[in-house]
């Protein structure tokens, strides 16, 4: 028979109640998605997902926006939005239980990493125009590969593991997806294209002969002749996107000797590099640019190296907090712009702070459990009235160490207990020693 004293009772079920208060909690803190149209200042919500979890990768410039969600079984799937960022699509997987999109064209062919049915193996694959038809670029030299930028032709670029070998190469396809070339590296063992302009100029990361730390990269068109972004002096540096003038903008470390990284662009064709700064604090990186210039990311700022999104004017110039530019919902804070189109749409993370009546009713509840906790330790509960129920039916103790995973019955054995003295005697150790009625 197992003995529950009152007080431990009362505190687990008002521990329960708290827990579930704090799930909500959890849910209004958790990331979500908005697209922000500086046009007009406004700020929509991306809805539908089946959880409150989503990442946005990118946007085109129909305000189409693809990312990937949590599913209600755990996993992810990539999904594709209609333009202006209205209505969710789940674009599935090739057959595995998981799917991330990265990259999507005007034309809304996206591109990304799907799991198969086989355990251990993921490959990149496109889709058709909006979304229509996943299909499978192959594993392009061993188990593994993915999609993370797409240009208008249709080439693909990013990551696939060599033959030979379990670290992954740059590569970029041919038009729509069809062939693929590896890239090469910077004479270390590991490259990935990340982003890729119409006259198919790459840009990334890749390790140097030392192999100590990943370099930023650019290429010429078509992806031929990868060379380092000599410009940034840093010893770790990456390059996130390209515009079609060959502008670069990623983040690097300035010296050895900083610790914290920060956001950079490039002239045309990767020429020079200019640290466009933070909003305050010591860190800063950049995700996104667009054919005018204009560069989004995400940087500390003043208040305690606190994460928000930024963007900058044509050309990277005059970085501002994206937050002070539109009208947000109460509570709401842009912590991370992913991506901005030529029409003046940016996709963004973002954080909202719950409301203070929520923090009051956690701090009430948890007040209330040392009240009771404290009550009970000085004023232990009365019986329970002689017409309650005289018989009632508890798991046994071998129950409990079954669930425990420890020797015992494989399912739960229920044993009657008598509390026609009243139930006190069975959730009170010290009436138990008294009351030989209370039997198991």
């Amino acid at each position: 028979m197992i003995i529950i004293e009152s007080s431990k009772l009362s505190s687990f079920i008002l521990h329960a109640t708290l827990l579930t208060g704090l799930s909500f909690v959890t849910h209004a803190t958790a990331q979500s998605t908005y697209l922000i149209d500086l046009n007009n200042k406004t700020a929509i919500e991306l809805g539908a997902f089946p959880t409150s979890l989503s990442r946005p990768t990118a946007i085109n410039d129909s305000g189409q926006v693809v990312g990937y969600f949590a599913t209600v079984w755990g996993s992810s799937h990539a999904f594709i939005t209609g333009p202006h960022g209205v209505g969710i699509t789940d674009l599935g997987t090739l057959g595995g239980a998981q799917s991330f999109a990265y990259g999507i064209n005007d034309a809304g062919q996206v591109v990304g990493r799907s799991e198969l049915p086989s355990r251990g193996s993921a490959h990149a694959f496109i889709t058709g125009v909006n979304g229509e038809g996943m299909r499978d670029l192959g594993p392009l030299g061993s188990n593994y590969s993915e999609g993370l930028a797409i240009n208008g032709a249709g080439r693909v670029v990013g990551r696939a593991n060599a033959s030979d070998t379990n670290f992954g190469h740059a590569f970029i396809t041919g038009p729509n997806g069809e062939g693929a070339r590896d890239l090469g590296t910077l004479g270390g063992n590991y490259s990935v294209g990340l982003a890729v302009n119409s006259s198919g100029q790459v840009v990334g990361r890749a390790y140097t002969s030392e192999n100590n730390f990943p370099r930023a990269f650019i290429t010429g068109p078509n992806g031929e002749g990868m060379k380092e972004l000599s410009a940034l002096t840093g010893h770790y540096s990456e390059a996130r996107d390209i515009n079609d003038s060959g502008e670069v903008v990623g983040w690097s470390y300035a010296s050895p000797n900083i610790l914290s990284a920060h956001a950079f662009i490039t002239g045309p064709n990767g020429e020079g590099a200019r640290d466009l700064g933070t909003l305050g604090g010591s860190f800063s990186e950049a995700l996104g640019i667009n054919d005018s210039g204009e560069v989004v990311g995400q940087a500390d700022t003043r208040d305690y190296n606190t994460k928000h999104a930024f963007i900058t004017g044509p050309k990277g110039d005059g970085m501002a907090d994206l937050n002070s530019l539109v009208d947000l919902p109460e509570g709401v804070i842009l912590t991370r712009a992913v991506d901005i189109n030529n029409t003046g749409q940016v996709v963004a993370m973002a954080s909202v702070i719950p409301e203070p009546e929520v923090y009051a009713l956690l701090l009430a509840g948890l007040c209330l459990i040392r009240f009771m906790n404290w009550r009970n330790k000085f004023f232990p509960p009365h019986p329970f009235p002689q017409e309650a129920p005289k018989f009632l039916y508890l798991p046994s103790p071998s129950a409990f160490i079954s669930k425990l995973g420890r020797p015992g019955l494989p399912s739960a054995v229920f044993s009657p207990v008598d509390f026609s003295h009243g139930f006190h005697c069975v959730i009170n150790l010290a009436c138990k020693r008294r009351c030989s009625s209370v039997r198991s």
